[in-house]
This record gives structure tokens, C-alpha cells and sequence, in this order.
């Protein structure tokens, strides 16, 4: 996988450095990290723009409450994806990148 770090927060927005590969426009990246108050969490958030020098900016889809500059970033390799479906009819979601907030059967 590929992985990043964080260079700046400013809001739901993002700067990450890449040393290797840049990630594709709308892929997903994901970060976990230590909530203050909520304990463990993962964050989920898509590119939205090559800024050169190897970072990319990039919009979170929650809160980027406890984010500190220098964590590591992973690339998916792959956009944010929502099930769709009999399967998932009726239930709910937060956001596309969180889990689910109903049962699904």
C-alpha cells in the first residue's frame, strides 16, 4: 500500500506528502487515530487535487478532531465505494466511508 503523511490540516481539508506514488484524483486514503473522547478511529478521505511537489489535497468525510501533522496516510488504491442492493435496502449510513448505522441483513 501506498502511504503518506499528513503536512497541514486546515478544516475538513487536508495536505499529504507522498514519496513515492501520487494517488489518483478521488481515490480514498484512510488514517487511524486516537480520538479524543471516542477512543480508536478511522477516518476516511478522498483526493481532490494534485498541488505538486509529490502532496496532494485531499477532504475528510468526518471530523478531523485529534489530527496531528506527520501521521501516516494510507492509500487505498481504489475511490470510496457504497454497497447497493436488495441486501442493503432500508438501511442507513453516517457517510459512505462509515459503517453502517443499521443492521444490514
Amino acid at each position: 500500500m501506498n502511504k503518506g503523511k499528513i503536512v497541514q490540516i486546515i478544516g475538513p481539508v487536508l495536505d499529504i506528502e507522498f514519496a513515492d506514488k501520487l494517488p489518483a484524483i478521488y481515490n480514498a486514503l484512510t488514517v487511524e487515530y486516537d480520538m479524543p473522547g471516542s477512543g480508536r478511529t478511522k477516518l476516511t478521505l478522498e483526493v481532490q487535487q494534485h498541488l505538486g511537489d509529490n502532496w496532494v489535497r485531499a477532504v475528510a468525510m468526518s471530523t478531523t478532531e485529534g489530527l496531528k501533522r506527520g501521521m501516516e496516510i494510507t492509500d487505498t488504491g481504489a475511490p470510496i465505494s457504497m454497497p447497493v442492493g436488495e441486501a442493503v435496502m432500508g438501511a442507513s449510513s453516517m457517510s459512505p466511508a462509515n459503517p453502517w448505522t443499521s443492521k444490514v441483513p
